[in-house]
């Protein structure tokens, strides 16, 4: 049993080593190629709109809100300032999203914002996002790359096509740090002893983003409540939570088989679903000791797993938001593909080790 768990052991590392590291170049040196396009049509939104101030910033060889979601699809969050007059209303009546209101009427003025707040006081994350778009269609046309970029249309966000190869969509945000949503109050679970007091509080410290972006759990719901609301999202809080032991390893070789083998017909998994499957796999295995470098084919297997029950009940819970299911609108074909894929998947790996110098 220990000789087969080494030799997967040893199969996952070669393949971290050459695929996974062959893979992070790769979207790396893109990223770089992708930033400088958006940053030019920033600068340019910048000056017409200077409400709008690029935060697209390079620290430590990464760059400041920025999401890799597949090698060729990037989203890039523009960090808006002064959220002050608004308070932070969440209460659960819009799964995964949250309203910004007017703490006083008599505040209006005062905000930065103000010709996007609506007559019943909230700021609406639509009319930013609809002035954001027309701003960076304007700015598409004036900037030094506009033979290889173009806005993509039918679509209510602010999204690019670069060199007809990539897609970036940029989406406002405000940073929110010192609070912590009440529809993830129920975090960290009681009975589980993972993440630790210490690694709690600097999580909750990290805060969350609030993202004019469109809202799929609301789908439906067409109401101004949806078209005011912003998208709760969490990627700091989720960075932080998987530092330490081969948590980081782990989730490279999971985007490197989704990219390679889980690239579908109407794309039921993104590399969001692995990250948040890992969160899940961290609480199942609390201690420190579950995540050596000896134990990368245990965990790995388990989430693989966890990806297939998932799948088969057509369900993934956000970490932070279990009332968010990030499978819902995917089709049910789709989801089923996905299952059989990743059951093939598992049993190779698990089966035959060696076959990863295949996958």
């Amino acid at each position: 049993m220990i000789a087969a768990q080494a030799k997967l052991v040893y199969h996952l590392n070669k393949y971290y080593n050459e695929k996974c590291q062959a893979r992070k170049a790769a979207i790396s040196k893109t990223i770089r190629e992708v930033c400088k396009v958006v940053s030019d049509v920033l600068k340019e939104v910048e000056v017409q709109e200077p409400r709008f101030i690029s935060s697209l910033s390079e620290m430590d060889n990464r760059f400041e809100g920025l999401e890799v979601i597949s090698p060729t699809e990037f989203e890039v969050v523009l960090y808006l300032n002064q959220m002050g007059v608004f308070n932070f209303v969440d209460d659960g009546s819009l799964p995964g999203c949250a309203v910004l209101k007017l703490s006083d009427g008599r505040k209006r003025s005062m905000s930065l914002w103000v010709e996007f707040i609506t007559a019943s006081g909230y700021l609406s994350a639509r009319k930013i996002r609809s002035r954001f778009q027309t701003l960076v269609a304007q700015a598409v046309d004036k900037c030094s790359y506009r033979d290889v970029v173009k806005m993509v249309a039918d679509t209510s966000e602010v999204k690019l096509r670069i060199r007809d190869r990539y897609v970036v969509q940029i989406t406002p945000a405000f940073k929110c740090t010192g609070i912590w949503p009440r529809s993830a109050a129920h975090w960290p679970l009681p009975h589980i002893p993972w993440p630790g007091p210490n690694r709690v509080a600097e999580v909750k410290a990290e805060g969350f983003n609030l993202l004019s972006k469109e809202c799929y759990s609301l789908n439906g719901k067409q109401s101004s409540a949806e078209s005011d609301a912003w998208v709760l999202q969490f990627a700091e809080a989720e960075n932080r939570l998987l530092l330490g032991g081969c948590r980081k390893k782990c989730l490279s070789v999971l985007k490197a088989l989704r990219d390679r083998h889980l690239e579908l017909p109407g794309q039921p998994l993104n590399n969001y679903h692995m990250k948040t499957l890992l969160s899940y796999e961290c609480e199942k295995h609390p201690r420190e000791s579950d995540w050596d470098e000896n134990c990368l084919g245990d965990r790995l297997n388990g989430i693989l797993l966890q990806l297939i029950s998932c799948l088969q009940c057509r369900r993934c819970p956000h970490y932070f938001l279990p009332n968010l299911d990030l499978f819902q609108g995917k089709p049910h074909s789709a989801l089923e593909n996905a299952a059989k894929q990743t059951w093939r998947l598992a049993r190779e790996i698990l089966t035959n080790p060696k076959s990863l110098e295949k996958l």
